[in-house]
């Protein structure tokens, strides 16, 4: 179990973790049934690659450039080119749909006295408009972007400054992401750490090793 004496703040990681970035394509009538999901996986992979890579080159833009560039890569390969398609995308991408649990688990945390926090590789106004649009402004204690950082995760000073901004040492904090390759970098980082491993994924041969795992936020209250 999770000492509750010294956890006082849960960070999340947002997309895939609190908002469902597949539901971008799953709105988008123009895209054929049979390439939603090819599509939705593809823009997720290459706009993670482009994270990692323009880290190693030192070449940082922000997440919506780079989550742009991910998408024209994408459209190109599945011969879905248009600039119509394109704008559409990415406007439904600023209005993910937060995962079904994710507002009594963040109103169960925040009446149990912890503070809740965003720690995102997206850009501040990408992260504005997602919380807003899911009706999640109030929350949250702080929405922290990379931007302030000038690095992609899983740089560790993207995890520093979640410490600097919540005024917290890392093992007060509980950092929830779906992300394998983030989950154990938090941990290697020295956060209590759970892996929501939403997809089913394998265990990363990563140095870390979360805590916890689990399927589903909803399991998050039971630990704190």
């Amino acid at each position: 179990m999770m000492p509750p004496t010294k956890i006082k703040a849960f960070v999340f990681d947002a997309y895939g973790t609190l908002f469902d970035f597949a539901s971008a394509a799953a709105r988008c009538p123009d895209i054929p049934q049979d390439k939603r999901a090819a599509l939705t996986g593809l823009w997720r992979d290459k706009q993670l690659q482009y994270t990692w890579l323009r880290s190693l080159q030192n070449r940082h833009t922000d997440f919506w450039q780079v989550t742009g560039d991910a998408l024209d890569f994408t459209l190109a390969t599945l011969g879905l080119d248009s600039p119509t398609l394109r704008e559409q995308l990415m406007q439904l991408y600023l209005r993910l749909e937060a995962f079904a649990e994710v507002p009594d688990v963040l109103r169960a945390l925040r009446g149990r006295g912890y503070k809740t926090a965003i720690l995102s590789n997206g850009t501040p106004a990408m992260l504005s408009a997602a919380v807003a649009g899911a009706g999640l402004a109030d929350l949250f204690d702080g929405v922290f972007s990379v931007e302030s950082v000038g690095v992609f995760k899983t740089h560790p000073d993207v995890y520093r400054h979640a410490l600097a901004e919540l005024g917290l040492s890392a093992h007060e904090i509980s950092f929830q992401s779906s992300n394998g390759w983030d989950a154990y970098a938090a941990s290697d980082f020295g956060m209590r750490v759970v892996w929501c491993n939403r997809y089913g994924q394998r265990p990363e041969h990563l140095p870390g090793n979360p805590d916890f795992e689990v399927r589903s936020l909803r399991e998050i209250p039971d630990l704190a």
